[in-house]
């Protein structure tokens, strides 16, 4: 992994090429290329007068590079060589030979073409990798903790048959000990019951300085992500987890003993589709369901006007936010765990743009400035601080959840990201995580994407809203981040940091080396 501490062991000169390179903002792919070929002349200037430095750490930084980069192009000059001669033998009448060279070139190029591009891709984020530097203020009972539930008998879809959300591929009362393991990892508490009073607590404790817990009457809003919906009827597009909200109901209702008339289940901007409704509806007929449209036993989303704005205005911004979520005392954010064109991920904080008074056709929505990274890797302002620093939104929120029992590298469409990286062999992610911190728990998934998906649209610079998130008293597009405007600037909102590696996923209170964020892994059963 080419990290910040191991380019520090390449010469000054290349280290100079590698920043007048960032500064002048070209394009990864070039960066990468570029810096391979240094390392790939650095490598031979050294090691061809005295083979015995290519042991040095130094040249077992340069080496993968040049293995790779010299790979790359052997592939590339290959199938053009190939195609020549092909041609060349074709107009000899020389057919088998002519025949030979073509299978040849094709092959060459279908190794260039579908092979390299990930391999290249994932080279390329690395170089900008910075593992274990923690940035911010971690938050929580635990500061920084994340935890991280993993089930592998709760998803069983063959991608074949039916939908994969059906009761037959997910397993309720496995999906139901994946939420409970998880939430007492958290929070250190062996009694369901009683963390969600530490989270409670902690939370009046930190936000109203008042050391109560939950007290009856008060309303809790969940926000889900129905971002692939376009009416009540179910289909097979990645959206919300039925199994896993009726979970989460499950622990509120019979755990945290919250009246089901005082929890809302909403996306104000989308639909609440029948297989979410005909489950929790069915368990819990007092709940709320709040969509954009309601209707079929949900019921309308009303929204405060100007009840949210940003921190800058753009073209095509909206001010209004979901009565449900201005009036809630609590909110719960359930996003899902998958990629996402022009911003690389979509998790908590791109949850909540489901709260503000958008269309439900999304080519209708603002997506300008603030949503996506800059790709030449620029600084600049983020719409996600606004959100997760809003009074009403993150600043209500009492616990963030990212569900990942069946993940998926794009933005729409059917499941299909099976995971390969350890521990999940091959199989469905069956995870949940679960953090205090909202900063976090992005930058924990946002390193399972990376590992996992490294070829996925926009991933280069994506943590660069996380680091927003995290300095967003100063961060490092400048930007001031009020998102109320009533002239109080945001602080911290919680820490960013990368893991140190895919296979160990330690972090820099894992290895006791920062304050930043700490991963608890629990497998269930």
């Amino acid at each position: 992994m080419i990290t910040d501490e191991r380019i520090q062991k390449f010469p000054n000169w290349i280290k100079r090429v590698l920043f007048f390179l960032k500064k002048s903002r070209v394009p990864g792919k070039i960066v990468f290329i570029i810096i391979s070929l240094l390392a790939t002349i650095w490598f031979l200037i050294r090691v061809i007068p005295k083979p015995s430095r290519a042991t040095y750490p130094c040249m077992q930084v340069a080496a993968p590079m040049m293995s790779g980069f010299v790979i790359w192009i052997l592939t590339l000059s290959g199938a053009a060589f190939a195609f020549k001669k092909a041609k060349n033998k074709l107009f000899e009448a020389k057919y088998l030979a002519a025949g030979l060279f073509l299978i040849i070139g094709i092959s060459s190029a279908a190794i260039f073409s579908f092979q390299s591009p990930k391999e290249v891709r994932a080279a390329e984020l690395k170089i900008w990798y910075k593992p274990n530097i923690p940035l911010g203020v971690a938050k929580g009972m635990y500061p920084g903790r994340v935890a991280w539930g993993h089930n592998p008998k709760i998803a069983s879809w063959d991608q074949k048959t039916g939908f994969w959300w059906e009761d037959r591929f997910n397993n309720q009362e496995e999906t139901d000990k994946l939420f409970s393991e998880t939430l007492l990892s958290l929070t250190n508490v062996r009694n369901e019951k009683k963390s969600w009073d530490a989270l409670f607590r902690f939370f009046n404790k930190t936000k109203k300085n008042s050391d109560t817990g939950y007290k009856q009457g008060e309303k809790v809003a969940i926000k889900i992500n129905q971002n692939n919906t376009s009416s009540h009827e179910s289909s097979g597009e990645i959206n919300a987890n039925p199994a896993m909200i009726l979970s989460l109901l499950k622990s509120l209702v019979n755990k945290a003993g919250i009246a089901e008339e005082n929890i809302t289940v909403a996306d104000p901007s989308r639909f609440i589709t029948n297989n979410i409704y005909d489950k929790c509806h069915t368990a819990y007929p007092k709940v709320h369901y709040i969509d954009h449209d309601g209707g079929d036993g949900r019921e309308k989303s009303t929204f405060v006007e100007n009840g949210f704005v940003y921190s800058q205005d753009f073209k095509g911004m909206v001010h209004g936010l979901a009565t449900c979520f201005a009036e809630a005392d609590y909110v719960i954010n359930l996003a899902i765990m998958k990629g996402h064109v022009a911003q690389g991920v979509t998790l908590c904080a791109k949850n909540f743009f489901g709260c503000t008074s958008i269309e439900t056709d999304w080519h209708k929505n603002s997506h300008g400035s603030g949503f996506s990274q800059s790709k030449a890797g620029k600084r600049q302002y983020s719409v996600y601080p606004d959100f997760i620093g809003h009074k009403d939104l993150g600043g209500k929120t009492v616990l963030y959840l990212i569900d990942g029992v069946y993940s998926n590298k794009g933005l729409g469409g059917l499941p299909k990201s099976k995971w390969t990286i350890s521990p999940f062999n091959n199989e469905w992610m069956g995870s949940l995580f679960a953090s205090q911190d909202p900063v976090a728990i992005e930058s924990v998934v946002l390193d399972f994407a990376l590992a996992a998906w490294p070829d996925a649209p926009d991933m280069m610079y994506s943590d660069y809203a996380m680091e927003e998130m995290a300095l967003a008293n100063n961060p490092p597009s400048g930007a001031v981040y009020d998102p109320e405007r009533d002239g109080t600037p945001l602080a911290s909102l919680g820490t960013a940091e990368h893991w140190n590696n895919p296979t160990d996923k330690k972090y820099s209170r894992n290895l006791k080396k920062g304050n930043g964020i700490e991963l608890i892994y629990k497998k269930v059963n």
